[in-house]
This record gives C-alpha cells, sequence and structure tokens, in this order.
C-alpha cells in the first residue's frame, strides 16, 4: 500500500494542467480527491492562459495561476520566482518535461505522472518525490487519479463545472435544448445539414433550439444554421453562465469537445457525437461517475446521463486527426453520421429528462 503523503494542516497545494479546455477541467477530481483529504489546505492550480475559465467558481481551489501557452523567457523566469518552493506538494498531471519540471521546482514535496521506460522517464523519477507510469490505455480521469492513489489519498472521480455565487444570464424559453455545433477542430464537426435537420426534429418535439459556442464561432453557426427557427447564445454566455443553461436544458446534443464534458459533468442529459477520438479514453464522464468504461465503438452507448453516439466503422476510433490526419481534415465517421441515429439518442435522453 503506498505510504500517505504527509503535510502541514494549512498546506499550500499546486496543481500544474497545462493543456486545453476539456483536459483542464477533467483535473477537477484530482482537485476534489486533494481537498476533501486535506480540508484546511489551500490549493491552486496553474493552466494556460485562456483554459482558467473552466475553473470559474471552483470551490476546492484559492487562486488559479496562468502562463502563456508559447511563454517568453520573461514569462517563465517571472513565473518560477513567484512558484519556487512556495508550495507544501505540487503536482504534474501531465508526463511532459515543462510540467514535470514546474511541479519539481514549486514543491517541497512533488508527484507526477511519467512514462514507463527512457531517458526522460528516469530523469522524472529523479526529480519528482513520487511517480507513476501514464496508462494510455484508461480514461483520462483514472489516469490523473492515479496521483491521489500515489499520495496515499481516497480518489473521488467527480467533474466540478464552473459555477457562480449568483445565478445570471440571458433569459430563455421555459423548455429547450441546447445544440453546440462547433468544436475546435474541424475534424470533429458533424455536418451543417445533420444540425439543421436535428434543430428541426428539436423543434417536432415542442422544444426550442439553443445555440451556444464562443465568439470566435460566429461566422461557422451563421453558416450551419442559416434559415433555422434557433436561438442564438454564441459569444454572450460566461462559464458559470453556459453550466446553467446547459443544466437547465431537457437535452444538450454535441460533439467531442470540452462543453460536452461540462454537459455531462452537470447531470444534463447529454448526447455527445464521436467521431476519431476514443471513447474508452476521452468519452464524457457523466455526473456521479462511470460505472462501466465506455466501449471503443457503438451505434449509441449509455452511461448515466450520457449518450454516445457513433457511426461504427471498421476504423472507428482511429485517434487520428480525421481522415487526411490534419485539424482541418474532414472525418468520414461523422460525415456520414445520420440524423436519423442522433435523433433517436435525443429521444432517449427527453425521456430520462421527463422521468426526472
Amino acid at each position: 500500500m503506498t505510504r500517505p503523503v504527509t503535510l502541514p494542516r494549512t498546506a499550500r497545494i499546486l496543481v500544474v494542467a497545462l493543456r486545453r479546455l476539456g483536459d483542464v477541467l477533467l483535473t477537477t477530481p484530482l482537485i476534489r480527491s486533494l481537498k476533501r483529504a486535506f480540508p484546511d489546505a489551500s490549493i491552486d492550480a496553474l493552466v494556460y492562459a485562456g483554459t482558467e475559465g473552466v475553473l470559474t467558481g471552483n470551490p476546492d481551489l484559492q487562486n488559479v495561476l496562468t502562463v502563456p501557452a508559447r511563454p517568453k523567457s520573461g514569462d517563465t523566469l517571472a513565473l518560477l520566482t513567484r512558484i519556487a518552493k512556495r508550495y507544501d506538494l505540487a503536482l504534474s498531471t501531465q508526463t511532459g518535461d515543462r510540467p514535470t519540471m514546474l511541479a519539481a521546482i514549486a514543491g517541497r514535496q512533488s508527484a507526477g505522472l511519467r512514462e514507463a521506460a527512457g531517458l526522460a522517464a528516469a530523469a522524472k523519477r529523479v526529480l519528482l518525490s513520487r511517480s507513476c507510469i501514464t496508462d494510455r490505455n484508461r480514461h483520462r480521469v483514472r489516469d490523473i487519479l492515479q496521483l491521489a492513489e500515489l499520495l496515499g489519498i481516497a480518489a473521488v472521480a467527480e467533474v466540478v463545472c464552473p459555477q457562480a455565487s449568483v445565478r445570471s444570464g440571458p433569459a430563455l424559453p421555459s423548455s429547450y435544448a441546447v445544440l453546440h455545433a462547433a468544436p475546435m477542430f474541424v475534424y470533429k464537426r458533424w455536418t451543417a445539414d445533420g444540425w439543421r435537420n436535428l434543430a428541426a426534429a428539436v423543434r417536432e418535439r415542442g422544444l426550442a433550439a439553443v445555440v451556444t459556442g464562443a465568439a470566435s464561432d460566429r461566422a461557422y453557426l451563421d453558416d450551419v444554421f442559416q434559415g433555422s427557427d434557433v436561438t442564438r447564445l454564441d459569444g454572450r454566455l460566461a462559464w458559470p453562465e453556459l453550466t446553467a443553461v446547459i443544466g437547465a436544458a431537457r437535452a444538450y446534443i454535441g460533439p467531442d469537445t470540452a462543453i460536452t464534458h461540462l454537459a455531462a459533468a452537470s447531470g444534463a442529459p447529454t448526447v455527445s457525437l464521436y467521431g476519431p477520438t476514443d471513447p474508452r479514453l476521452w468519452g464524457p464522464w457523466p455526473r456521479g461517475g462511470l460505472d462501466r468504461a465506455w466501449e471503443a465503438s457503438g451505434t449509441i452507448q449509455r452511461r448515466g446521463n450520457v449518450w454516445l453516439v457513433q457511426n461504427p466503422l471498421l476504423c472507428l476510433p482511429c485517434q487520428q486527426e480525421g481522415c487526411d490526419r490534419r485539424l482541418d481534415s474532414h472525418s468520414e465517421c461523422l460525415d456520414t453520421l445520420t440524423v436519423a441515429q442522433v435523433v433517436a439518442a435525443v429521444d432517449e435522453a427527453l425521456v430520462m429528462r421527463q422521468a426526472a
């Protein structure tokens, strides 16, 4: 059994998560595990600038520090001066050299993930007080929670959504479904015709179709929903407002994106459209946890409040950046995903909300 880490009662802890929005959100179970184990500790997170919003109002965090994704030498020096040995414990949630180095510099004790073999793995074993081998065949949440086990504390597999102390946001229809059509990368997109027909199917079921997205998605969403009867909220919602809008929806439908992970964690009936990405590693984490692992592929899978929809071609999941292996590629598995299949999952999700 792992020897539990020893910390002062009012310890300072740093969690380093230098990845994209969805990755940062999926570190919140580790942060919650730390807070439950050390309730009087002050916990900070270090993330890339632009991803901190997904941690807004997180009750387990004292501060969120940011660093540019491509820092200048002055940025790095300022950060190192700010964090060097200022923490009783620092954790790296990645195997990368940079987050490992930052955790080792920041913490009097440190812990992190590392590769199984090689010079880099050997160096990390020396740099870190404790380390464990990343398991790239496990769901990302389970992989990160290895760090809780490494510290000898209980793992709490709960994704924590952005929160606000005061509820606010735009006026909304009384009954609606949220459609989030814009992932970060083109290869994760479903078809424009698919989204338009889905919006029509939602309205046929007596629901308003509420469209969410970032301000930068506006031109794409203009094209997708041209002529459609939808309520547009793209660019209008802060993270806590987005959580509230999704949480109150009869259903949420979206692709493989951070917002779909947020929807799953909020408890909303969530229909997730997956293409190249392997759901065994990156499938949405339902509210209350994942009772059994996602299968690699299937027509419609359900776990808790999440329905995962795929067009199970023989090549699925390829874990590649679309058929052309680049971020702006098409993905045949999504291009040929039918509206009827998505609507079948949406109908199941609506039954769940009605029964709740």
